[in-house]
């Protein structure tokens, strides 16, 4: 019997199939094409091992229990809930992008509509996409004028759990607080922000012309030392420049835009950082990662599946989005109840669930936890799976 080899295809954003030792399949002129999504690339360690899973297949070990040998992609899948459908480590899910490379313009999508199918030979287990499984074909009428849209891709991670934090100015650091533009007035008589009305602002502005407005809630020390790494921010809402600096003070008119939160004299002001894209997939870190979870985001003390966490390594640790980590309880001291005279005792460390880096900082990092087999919270500690 014979079976088939992956290929992924950037234009499907999955895998096509050719006949085991054939060529790369050439480009398709009718392949639906991936309009304005950016085209990132593929890790060098990412490549290699897509590669390697090309040839060779998974090993069945690998695959998850009950793993369906059809399924169809559907609106509101992930690639996160896609990869622990299929493989017991779901961060190994690059291993599985196809060979032909030279057709990849973006593999951090799927697409709702395709079919993937199991093939299991030799312990070995291989996926596909069923043929007629493509996007549907639309037909024009003579006079339509029609432009190509970005189709609807899947991202690596549900985009409404941490939209946001990807395109605020949450975390802070101690230098840049320092230096950020504040609120120093507002027009007389008024004691908070409305949207429409302006305030004055005093700092160095730069050539940007929107700002985030944030006040510094919650410092973010080092572990085991009081030094401030970072500040974790209130979000409080967006101004615009109406009048650059003038007079001796050097003083800025800015009109409120949007805002979730009251706006006063005091709060900061941040250039609204660039959107940032979902551009990345759940992968094990390529080096040792040894972290603590710093702090639960939001007004709560401990977070489960959904439930972001700042932990104490950023990219100056090398950390990078899309490394998976795993969470641990630390080991924990305990009186031993059942003794006459009690006595301490430690528990040992315990597995806590897993967490998926989404957006990088110096020193500290967000994560979503994915999985969660108790509550986390600070003091949990992190580290490659």
């Amino acid at each position: 019997m014979q079976f088939k080899r992956f290929h992924l295809a950037a234009a499907a954003g999955l895998w096509l199939c050719a006949s085991a030792g054939a060529a790369p399949l050439a480009p398709q002129a009718s392949a639906p094409t991936l309009g304005r999504l950016p085209n990132y690339p593929v890790a060098p360690l990412q490549r290699a091992r897509a590669l390697d899973a090309a040839q060779q297949g998974v090993a069945v070990g690998e695959l998850a229990p009950g793993a369906p040998s059809r399924y169809t992609v559907r609106h509101g899948d992930t690639l996160w809930k896609l990869s622990g459908m299929y493989l017991r480590k779901p961060w190994n899910w690059p291993l599985l992008w196809g060979m032909n490379l030279a057709q990849i313009r973006n593999p951090h999508w799927i697409f709702p509509g395709q079919v993937l199918v199991l093939h299991v030979a030799g312990g070995r287990a291989w996926l596909s996409s069923e043929a007629g499984s493509d996007l549907p074909t639309v037909r024009l009428e003579p006079g339509v004028r029609a432009e190509p849209l970005a189709p609807a891709g899947i991202p690596t991670l549900d985009p409404l759990v941490i939209g946001s934090f990807l395109t605020r100015a949450l975390i802070v650091e101690p230098d840049q607080l320092a230096r950020s533009p504040r609120i120093v007035a507002l027009q007389p008589g008024q004691m908070m922000l409305a949207p429409g009305q302006t305030a004055y602002v005093r700092g160095e502005l730069g050539e940007a012309t929107r700002f985030e407005v944030y006040r510094p809630a919650q410092p973010l020390h080092e572990p085991g030392s009081k030094r401030v790494i970072a500040w974790q921010s209130r979000y409080l809402g967006s101004v615009r420049l109406v009048q650059p600096p003038q007079g001796k003070d050097a003083v800025a008119t800015v009109a409120v835009h949007d805002m979730v939160r009251d706006i006063e004299v005091g709060d900061r002001l941040i250039a609204q950082p660039p959107n940032q894209h979902l551009d990345f997939t759940p992968h094990a870190p390529s080096h040792a990662v040894s972290g603590t979870i710093l702090a639960v985001y939001g007004d709560v003390s401990m977070a489960g599946r959904n439930g972001v966490v700042v932990i104490d390594r950023g990219h100056a640790q090398g950390v990078e989005r899309g490394d998976v980590l795993v969470i641990d309880r630390p080991p924990r001291q305990v009186d031993d109840a059942t003794l006459a005279k009690p006595e301490p005792i430690e528990l040992p460390a315990q597995r806590a669930g897993l967490a998926m880096v989404f957006r990088t900082f110096r020193d500290v990092s967000y994560a979503l936890v994915l999985e969660a087999s108790q509550e986390v919270v600070a003091g949990d500690t992190v580290a490659q799976p």
